[in-house]
């Protein structure tokens, strides 16, 4: 049976040319540290602070590039810890979702909306599709066998397009509870 690849997505932001201006200043350009799975896709050496109502997580990183909106991603774990809401979405998803501030070295911003938990997903394109036999949305199940700690995650969507490369995203909380560590391979379940 073919395996994914399971990664860990820890918390961090997505940013727009706006929020970015603000939080470091007008026309500051994201310094790439580390290039992720994801083709274009990078962390950055900017780290910002998350307020909620309760506290604060500070250090939070940024990913880049740019996006049209911003969106702040924790594992529901963090939302509750700072006192916001982060309701269950995919990536992009966020009329409607928590609210927090960011602060940057150079100004901070209110959003109204953006706070999310990332659904589980899998990235691939249509040639994995094929391969796997699923589609664009579909929700399938991953088994991912853990020693100790083997699980099987229900509610996993599907994300086709021939800009990813193959790969299961999972939050910190669904990582620690699954025993996730790096190089876990799980399998599609139907």
């Amino acid at each position: 049976m073919d395996k994914i690849i399971v990664e860990t997505s820890a918390r961090h932001i997505h940013v727009n040319r706006e929020v970015l201006d603000i939080l470091f200043g007008e026309g500051y350009e994201l310094t790439p540290k580390k290039d992720l799975s994801q083709p274009g896709q990078y962390a950055c050496e900017e780290r910002v602070t998350v307020v909620g109502a309760k506290k604060e997580l500070a250090g939070v990183t940024i990913l880049g590039p740019i996006r049209p909106e911003t969106q702040v991603e924790l594992s529901l774990t963090d939302a509750r810890s700072i006192g916001v809401t982060a309701p269950i979405r995919e990536s992009g998803d966020i009329a409607g979702s928590g609210a927090c501030k960011l602060i940057g070295p150079k100004g901070e911003v209110e959003l109204s909306e953006g706070v999310i938990a990332a659904k589980r997903h899998i990235h691939m394109t249509t040639a994995d599709a094929a391969k796997f036999g699923v589609e664009d949305k579909q929700i399938v199940s991953v088994k991912v066998d853990t020693n100790g700690r083997a699980l099987i995650f229900g509610d996993v969507v599907v994300r086709v397009s021939d800009k990813y490369a193959l790969a299961m995203h999972i939050d910190t909380d669904e990582s620690n509870a699954g025993c996730v560590a790096p190089g876990t391979m799980g399998e599609i379940i139907k």
